[in-house]
């Protein structure tokens, strides 16, 4: 499989804009994980760092469904990886993880996240409210903060790359 990367129009709208550099930055970490083994997917970044690029897929799982399911769709949609005991639970894994299962379960919380945002205009107000905070947000700060979320973790996922077998990109 070879990731196709698109950036998105220059003279986009903005809802448009907003969605694309959503799916490039999605499409930049699929692309930082192609090509690699399980046992390469969970390799750790650095000691005593527990981040890996399989870990880093886990968390944006429960990112996306965290913020589109959970907060804008006020759904009841529990932790998929972590819980109130161990809040890095997506970057604690063990020989029985897999990519196949980080990967299907990633794309689900993705194609969920674009059925739910499809929903609302970028004003439109959450349905529900954050865990921590206890505010409302709008969809266009939710898509800044995914996009945000996800260049943030890229950076991580291109030094990760780079450490397991010396590939770099942008």
């Amino acid at each position: 499989m070879t990731t196709e990367r698109r950036i998105p129009a220059t003279t986009a709208d903005e809802r448009t804009m907003l969605e694309g550099w959503l799916e490039f930055h999605r499409q930049t970490l699929a692309w930082k994980c192609e090509g690699l083994s399980d046992e390469q997917l969970r390799t750790a970044s650095a000691a005593p760092s527990e981040l890996s690029l399989m870990g880093l897929v886990r968390h944006m799982a429960d990112v996306e469904r965290g913020w589109f399911r959970r907060v804008l769709a006020n759904e009841d949609a529990p932790p998929l990886y972590y819980d109130d005991e161990d809040l890095d639970g997506e970057f604690h894994l063990t020989e029985a993880d897999t990519w196949a299962e980080a990967h299907a379960t990633w794309q689900r919380e993705i194609e969920a996240a674009r059925a739910i945002a499809a929903r609302f205009r970028p004003d439109d107000v959450s349905e529900g409210r954050h865990r921590r905070t206890g505010a409302h947000y709008n969809l266009r700060w939710i898509y800044t903060h995914m996009i945000e979320e996800y260049a943030r973790h890229n950076g991580h996922a291109d030094l990760i790359r780079e450490r397991i077998d010396g590939a770099t990109g942008d």
